[in-house]
């Protein structure tokens, strides 16, 4: 098994050895016809960076190809071992000569892309090193573009009950971390103590639910007690978080995999669980059962503002089915305008 520099005369060899790697890992729908700018690329790396060829008995068994990005930066943008020579040390092995050859020009990181769908490469990846730099999205037009029409996306509210009666020591906390978050909130409200629980409204938390769990996280760190955050998001989908000295003892979401694909262990975890809730809440739990269900589509289940007026029942909360700007309007509110 030899390593060597390509050479021009080898380009034909790279080539094959390209069109391999594509049709064993396709690209993706949106980088179709990217192929042949790829294909016009290799006489690029033999001419100014690097392309190594590895061979078996005189026979091409595989290839990686490098370049340089200036200041410290090794492009690492193909490797690929034909499969009957794989798990030999052969792909290491092309690795390690692209590292010498670019720690000689004195580069000190490598860098590369790899598809998101290439577990067997991410795997192999994480186990010299690499790390995730950033995280590319796509998403096609036809479907991004009725999602940003105007009321495309519903709203986004949520409220924060704090078991204590103490609104006073509530209203306290919210001023001193409300200013914290990130994004500018233009007003909170503490409502009156019911059924011993006091609720916490915000404008940001309205349009950012991920403050909202922030938020919720740090009252109760703060108070030491119980804290539930119930809302609606996109108003599509329901999700409450039950908060116990600043640690999240149970959280439940309608549509588990609704913002995306989620591992099997995950997606249960985001069902109620009825002897946490029953132990903090005094809920039952036969009804947790019932009214806290999960699906795959919010169209399995019934509208999210009837669905979250349910869950706030079963858990003893008032004032859960609407945001920030009901609840200027509620009896004996405390408000902290900005």
């Amino acid at each position: 098994m030899t390593i060597r520099q390509a050479s021009a005369a080898d380009l034909g060899v790279l080539r094959e050895l390209l069109l391999e790697f594509e049709a064993e890992v396709p690209e993706p729908p949106h980088r179709r016809g990217s192929l042949d700018r790829e294909l016009e690329e290799i006489p690029d790396y033999l001419e100014s960076g690097l392309a190594l060829l590895a061979e078996s008995d005189g026979r091409p068994v595989g290839y990686a190809l490098a370049r340089l990005e200036p200041p410290r930066l090794c492009y690492l943008s193909d490797v690929y071992v034909r499969p009957g020579l794989r798990r030999g040390g052969l792909a290491k092995a092309l690795l390690a000569g692209v590292v010498a050859w670019a720690r000689e020009r004195g580069a000190e990181y490598m860098t590369l892309e790899v598809l998101s769908t290439n577990l067997d490469a991410r795997a192999v990846y994480r186990r010299l090193g690499f790390g995730e730099e950033s995280l590319n999205l796509v998403c096609p037009l036809g479907e991004l573009e009725p999602r940003l029409a105007p009321g495309a996306r519903g709203d986004s509210f949520g409220s924060i009950h704090v078991q204590t009666d103490d609104a006073d020591a509530v209203a306290r906390a919210v001023a001193a971390f409300v200013p914290r978050l990130p994004g500018g909130s233009r007003g909170s409200a503490v409502a009156a103590p019911r059924n011993g629980w006091t609720a916490v409204y915000d404008e940001l938390c309205d349009r950012e639910p991920a403050m909202l769990r922030r938020l919720a996280l740090e009252l109760s760190d703060r108070m030491g007690a119980v804290v539930l955050v119930l809302g609606v998001e996109e108003g599509k989908i329901v999700r409450f978080i039950l908060f116990e000295r600043g640690s999240i003892v149970d959280e439940y979401l309608s549509v588990p995999e609704y913002h995306g694909p989620l591992p099997p262990g995950d997606v249960i975890a985001l069902g109620a669980n009825p002897t946490v809730l029953a132990r903090l809440t005094g809920a039952d739990p036969a009804r947790v059962r019932e009214t806290a269900r999960t699906a795959a589509s919010p169209a399995e289940l019934p509208p999210a503002g009837e669905m979250i007026a349910r869950l706030a029942e079963l858990l003893g909360v008032e004032g859960a089915a609407h945001g920030y700007a009901g609840a200027r309007e509620l009896p004996g509110v405390h408000l902290l305008d900005r």
